[in-house]
């Protein structure tokens, strides 16, 4: 039987059945709860038949389960048991891993997500290694500040284009991908994409849902790889706090700081950077 693949966004929740082309979706919003968005899903897929679901939601997620309520929906996603609302077998991922691994082609993929965050995934050989880049210190705040749909209706098309380029190369050149994706709402207000990248459809996120169900197809990486680990230590971090994935907690910090403050930042042959926001269990 086919899988259902439902992308949770900060303005609607949309739904394709494996097998389908048109997609089906409802209004989402600042107040949406996982209860709502399992109701709305149902309603608004009946007549179709399945027995397996994905779900990407804007959060980080770890084996499965959300680590913190999504900045731009309601409450309720942490600790809901979403196999049971459903009422089958279902897979939850963040919604940038999701487009990610429907957007994969081989080798070492960066996927950036351009929207109401930024979004970002690493594959590399077939292993997800989902990614908190949007809080990491840029300019006089984070990433996510300066390429958001915000930073677009404040600044203006020409200096987003801009910002956008310069964010993609520091983030290419301190994790050294094969190829950069970049996907999202906002990555169609690219009149032209930074080099050696590609954009990535919206629909990829429901190719993604199906390949979950798919081992052969991807794996995703629950804790920091061993590779991503010795990159944290190179940079200065503790063996103890590279073990995590909440870096920014730690004096260390200021060392990844200046690791993508250069305009051609490198991290050397180890390759890998880290990914920020979810240690011990915290909230971000």
């Amino acid at each position: 039987m086919p899988v259902l693949a439902v992308d949770v966004g900060g303005s609607h929740v949309k739904a394709l059945l494996e097998g389908e082309t048109e997609r089906r979706r409802f209004v989402s919003g600042p107040q949406l709860t996982a209860q709502q968005m399992v109701d709305g899903v149902l309603a608004a897929v009946q007549g179709w038949s399945f027995d397996k679901v994905s779900v990407g939601i804007p959060t980080p997620v770890r084996g499965g389960k959300p680590l913190a309520e999504p900045v731009n929906l309601g409450d309720g996603w942490v600790g809901f048991d979403y196999d049971k609302a459903f009422g089958m077998p279902t897979k939850v991922v963040n919604d940038a891993v999701m487009q990610a691994i429907g957007s994969y082609d081989g080798g070492r993929m960066l996927f950036l997500g351009l929207g109401t965050g930024l979004g970002s995934a690493m594959i590399a050989d077939g292993i997800v290694e989902p990614l908190e880049l949007a809080h990491l210190p840029y300019k006089k705040a984070t990433f996510e500040t300066y390429v958001s749909e915000r930073a677009l209706q404040r600044k203006g098309r020409k200096h987003w284009r801009k910002t956008v380029f310069d964010v993609v190369e520091r983030l290419a050149a301190a994790l050294q991908p094969d190829y950069v994706v970049i996907g999202g709402g906002g990555a169609k207000e690219l009149d032209e994409l930074p080099p050696n990248s590609r954009l990535g459809a919206n629909e990829n996120a429901f190719t993604g849902g199906f390949r979950l169900w798919q081992p052969e197809r991807c794996a995703v990486r629950a804790g920091l790889s061993a590779a991503t680990r010795r990159v944290l230590i190179a940079l200065g971090f503790p063996a103890k706090m590279a073990a995590c994935a909440r870096p920014e907690r730690h004096e260390a910090w200021a060392t990844l700081r200046v690791a993508l403050a250069p305009k051609h930042a490198q991290v050397g042959p180890d390759r890998r950077q880290a990914r920020s926001r979810h240690c011990q269990g915290g909230r971000t």
